[in-house]
């Protein structure tokens, strides 16, 4: 880790800055975006001024392929953020006490996160606990210390500035916490500089410095800041990026305005990529391409429809196909408009009698977790009174 040297107590144009910043991204990596450009960019800018926010959003650099520049776009970042410390395949407890050490809080920069949460990888619960709790000011790890009978329970703090790369996805309460570039191959026409670490490295350090002598003048202007977001960003989205937009409006310039184009276009992309959880999914795939319309079904037909959805899991679900046992368990996490589970009922077919599913029993779980039908919004809940 690297500790940046003081610069001048002259007064600083963080716009000019934040640009030549953006400058020196450009030089070495080919962003599939100019919104990315500006969002990686406020990003470094915000890493100096962490204890203004509640809250610090995870940069990640993910691609479905190797060679789209996620390594380098990390390395870029390195030389721009205040004590950076590269991990690969460092464990949560490296992590956390790296964070509470005497040093001081580094900025975490974890290529190949894939290996870590990757589909061969496990679960890996410690180290995402560990993202997730110090994405927030007050998030900290508890840990016992001390040798046996004297241990006690010790708090670690966790909050610190965060960035990623790696090939895939990532846990989706990793995600939802994250600004996301998604990375791709450079075309033919899309030229970069070579990346020379013992020339560029220095350049690099030369605007760190920079960043943080205007970090300090800018302190006043940031902390406790709650800046305007752009319509419709809320929630967590909203967390994400209140640090990036505050350091915008802070700079002043062009920045301001770009950076809510960014925030925009960003929020509805990651929205757009989003599947939600599996049990979202399952419901929206019932919603949209099992009942469409349908009052009942048997479990067997849902079943079926559901095995022949190609871009679906559940013909492949851990291996095999999604059964009754598994449909039902799922399906069991939520509830009706009654606040009962769901369950399978009786369903006459005939003279006989199937297990199945009644979509009014699902109306409440698709009024409230799944995204509006695309070209058309949900149907209000049916009136208790018309009810079957």
């Amino acid at each position: 880790m690297t500790t940046p040297q003081k610069t001048s107590a002259r007064t600083i144009d963080g716009a000019a800055l934040l640009n030549e910043v953006e400058g020196f991204h450009r030089r070495f990596n080919a962003f599939p975006s100019e919104a990315a450009y500006v969002a990686v960019t406020l990003w470094d800018a915000h890493a100096h001024l962490l204890d203004c926010f509640d809250s610090t959003p995870r940069l990640a650099f993910l691609s479905p392929e190797p060679g789209s520049g996620k390594s380098r776009a990390l390395e870029i970042v390195e030389t721009l953020v205040p004590q950076p410390m590269v991990a690969v395949n460092a464990s949560a407890a490296a992590l956390f006490r790296a964070v509470s050490g005497a040093d001081g809080r580094p900025t975490i920069l974890f290529d190949e996160i894939d290996t870590v949460f990757g589909p061969k990888a496990g679960e890996n619960e410690e180290l995402r606990g560990f993202l997730n709790a110090g994405h927030r000011r007050s998030g900290v790890t508890y840990r016992c210390v001390g040798d046996g009978a004297n241990q006690s329970v010790q708090a670690f703090p966790s909050y610190c500035a965060v960035a990623v790369a790696g090939l895939g996805s990532l846990p989706d309460t990793i995600l939802t916490r994250s600004v996301i570039i998604r990375m791709r191959r450079r075309a033919p026409n899309e030229k970069v500089e070579p990346f020379r670490q013992r020339i560029h490295e220095k350049q690099g350090h030369a605007l760190r410095d920079r960043l943080a002598a205007w970090a300090e003048q800018a302190r006043p202007m940031v902390d406790g800041v709650f800046p305007e977001m752009p319509e419709g960003v809320t929630d967590r989205p909203a967390d994400v990026w209140e640090p990036l937009l505050a350091v915008a409006d802070a700079i002043g310039g062009t920045w301001p305005q770009r950076a809510r184009a960014a925030c925009a276009e960003l929020v509805s992309a990651a929205r757009v990529d989003d599947k939600g959880s599996l049990g979202i999914r399952l419901l929206t795939d019932l919603r949209d391409h099992v009942f469409n319309g349908i009052d009942r079904l048997p479990t067997v037909a849902i079943l079926d429809r559901l095995h022949s959805l190609e871009e679906s899991p559940w013909a492949d679900y851990y291996g095999k196909p999604l059964d009754a046992r598994r449909l039902a368990r799922l399906l069991r996490e939520y509830v009706t408009a009654d606040n009962t589970p769901i369950v399978t009922r009786n369903i006459k077919n005939g003279q006989s009698v199937l297990k199945g599913y009644y979509a009014e029993d699902l109306w409440d779980a698709w009024q409230r977790y799944c995204p509006p039908p695309s070209g058309s919004p949900l149907l209000p809940l049916p009136d208790s009174q018309d009810a079957d």
